[in-house]
């Protein structure tokens, strides 16, 4: 089994385990941002993902749909060759909160290898994804906690970053 593949079943037991994904998500509450927590970030990012093939997953394409911004909508018309309004009757909806997003999950761009058709024209929120490089990490912790519960790389860079707190 590849190294990705063994760490992508390490995080669905622990994300099968409710009591164990807890205790794992408690460990965010107490990073701090410094500049040696940010390096550190920045370093266990780069460490996960040498390590992590996303297409071993995609559990972000399948589960979670992106936030889309006004330029994210034109770019992904224009790629698509649909007027905007058409590109936003056919793929956006508000979520909850009021923001745009894709209206499905899976993304309509998956494709069965978990590649995505428009990868070059993603929106920012996928290239972005999952928000664990650097200051981002610690922009907003409510998110990279969020992201934990679908991302394998953010739950072993929280696991990397534990042990430097």
């Amino acid at each position: 089994m590849s190294e990705s593949l063994a760490m992508i079943r390490l995080w669905n037991q622990v994300k099968s385990n409710r009591s164990q994904l807890k205790k794992e998500l408690k460990k965010a509450n107490y990073l701090k941002k410094s500049r040696q927590s940010i390096i550190h970030a920045e370093q266990a990012h780069k460490e996960v993902f040498d390590k992590i093939d996303c297409l071993d997953c995609a559990n972000c394409c399948s589960s979670i749909p992106p936030l889309i911004t006004n330029t994210d909508k034109k770019r992904i018309a224009k790629h698509l060759n649909l007027k905007l309004k058409d590109f936003e009757q056919q793929y956006i909806t508000l979520d909850e909160d009021g923001d745009e997003v894709f209206n499905q999950s899976p993304c309509h761009f998956l494709g069965d290898d978990n590649k995505c058709f428009i990868y070059e024209v993603r929106p920012k929120a996928c290239r972005q994804f999952p928000h664990t490089e650097g200051h981002e990490l610690f922009e907003n912790l409510n998110l990279f906690k969020t992201n934990i519960k679908y991302c394998p790389a953010a739950f072993h860079i929280l696991k990397a970053l534990s042990v430097h707190t």
